[in-house]
């Protein structure tokens, strides 16, 4: 072959390599999504998962549509199974809370977050504990004698689902100040704070998001947040105050910090690209003002974690919470 000719054929060659790259690199949905949220309507990860959708249909993120579809039924593990079940369709994604580790480890359900391919971190969501405005408790000590002489069972804390996370920080308190409270699960943090306001509960430890309305409203009253450092957000809410004025629980004698994770996960087997077209998905997510407004509203920890990051700090949370349950006696057995 003459030296003009191969070089042309090799150009061919060369040409048809990075177009089947660029194919592969390329890829994105050809039809709906499905975005499993495994709690019900209404809480942290509904409201996330359905801000996330608003954000992708008004900026024309994705030419497919995303369609929230909320699977609740086993404190979670409806959806989680779901998404493990559908392995190799990469047309089904999935927004995780701390029940990534407590529905497996409390209800034995043959699910492992390794069931699943990681995509991002999208946020770190923070606990309040929280009371009805009506109420006299105006700091964490009013509230902690007002539980201490309540008789054993008859203060009231409403959380989402059992031996989930609002239940595991109940069980904290009540070791931190030696009392003991009647837990009462609901379906979602949405109907924990109505409830709260309703005074059916004599306290709640709802995220932010979940409770934000009621505290502009002047329905609820914040008292400390489980984290180690205050929030950093500093624009006023209610009567005056910004969630950084909000004292941390462990300054205020209750020492119990916890941070919930806000992720998204994709069926087994989803490849190099499919990882990818997600990645940056909710990288364009995250650069919209409405994500910004939405981080400040719920005062979320906005870490941003992926690939090795992401799995690395996933499996240190999945061993804490093993630590945790166990001693709150919540491990189902085999666990």
């Amino acid at each position: 072959m003459k030296p003009f000719v191969l070089n042309v054929a090799l150009a061919a060659i060369a040409m048809s390599c990075a177009s089947s790259t660029a194919s592969r690199a390329a890829w994105e949905p050809v039809r709906p999504v499905e975005f499993i949220v495994p709690a019900g309507t209404g809480g942290g990860a509904d409201q996330m998962a359905r801000t996330i959708q608003g954000i992708v249909t008004k900026h024309n993120l994705m030419k497919q549509p995303l369609v929230v579809i909320n699977k609740a039924g086993g404190a979670g593990g409806e959806g989680f199974l779901d998404v493990k079940t559908s392995s190799g369709n990469p047309h089904k994604i999935i927004i995780t809370l701390s029940n990534l580790f407590t529905t497996p480890l409390a209800t034995g359900i043959p699910f492992n977050w390794k069931d699943l391919t990681p995509v991002a971190m999208l946020a770190l969501d923070e606990f309040v504990l929280w009371v009805n405005a009506e109420k006299p408790y105006a700091t964490v000590k009013d509230y902690v004698d007002a539980a201490k002489k309540a008789p054993a069972g008859t203060f009231k804390m409403g959380g989402t689902g059992s031996k989930q996370e609002d239940q595991i920080i109940t069980v904290g308190l009540e070791k931190a100040i030696e009392a003991k409270f009647t837990y009462i699960p609901y379906k979602g943090g949405g109907e924990v704070a109505v409830q709260l306001v309703g005074n059916h509960v004599d306290s709640t430890v709802n995220n932010p998001i979940e409770a934000v309305a009621q505290w502009r409203g002047g329905k609820l009253r914040p008292l400390c947040v489980f984290d180690a450092q205050p929030m950093a957000y500093d624009e006023p809410i209610a009567d005056g105050k910004a969630w950084k004025d909000i004292p941390t629980c462990k300054s205020q004698g209750l020492a119990m910090e916890y941070l919930m994770l806000r992720g998204i996960f994709m069926s087994p087997r989803a490849t190099k690209d499919q990882i990818e077209y997600y990645v940056e998905l909710f990288k364009k997510v995250r650069a919209t003002p409405e994500w910004q407004d939405f981080m400040k509203s719920g005062a979320f920890n906005t870490t941003f974690l992926t690939g090795a990051d992401y799995a690395k700090w996933i499996e240190t949370e999945e061993k804490r919470h093993q630590d945790l349950m166990k001693e709150a006696g919540f491990l189902a057995s085999g666990n």
